[in-house]
């Protein structure tokens, strides 16, 4: 007897690509990718890959349920290497649109933890335009 089809959704990846960057909120984007890696709710992805059209990430990141882009500023780092790539449709997290700021919000527990919540809760959703069923 045969399985039945299912819906495999739930179990792809969820990667996270954060904009690593060179300041305090950069290091947040970086640390909070890793904290959510660790804890399980996705991966942590290589965006220097996507930006360097690697055949390999591209195709993989083609492949999963959720991408999450992490910018800690304005400037949208993530968000433009995985558009400039071709990628739509992804959730995207702004730290400084959660009250993080560049220069004014060091790497501390309490705003590694508000990130990760954040991130967490556009992990959870699907995208549109991914669909399954």
């Amino acid at each position: 007897m045969s399985e039945p089809n299912t819906c495999a959704c739930s179990v792809a990846p969820k990667l996270i690509f954060p904009c690593s960057g060179g300041s305090d909120v950069g290091a947040i984007t970086d640390q909070t990718a890793r904290k959510l890696t660790r804890d399980g709710v996705g991966k942590m992805y290589c965006l220097a890959g996507i930006g360097g059209r690697v055949a390999g990430i591209i195709e993989t990141t083609k492949s999963v349920e959720t991408v999450l882009a992490i910018d800690g500023c304005p400037q949208d780092c993530a968000r433009k290497t995985l558009e400039q790539a071709g990628f739509t449709g992804f959730a995207h997290l702004r730290l400084s649109d959660i009250g993080l700021h560049k220069g004014q919000s060091p790497v501390t527990d309490a705003h590694l933890a508000h990130a990760a919540a954040r991130a967490q809760e556009l992990l959870a959703g699907r995208p549109a335009g991914v669909s399954c069923g």
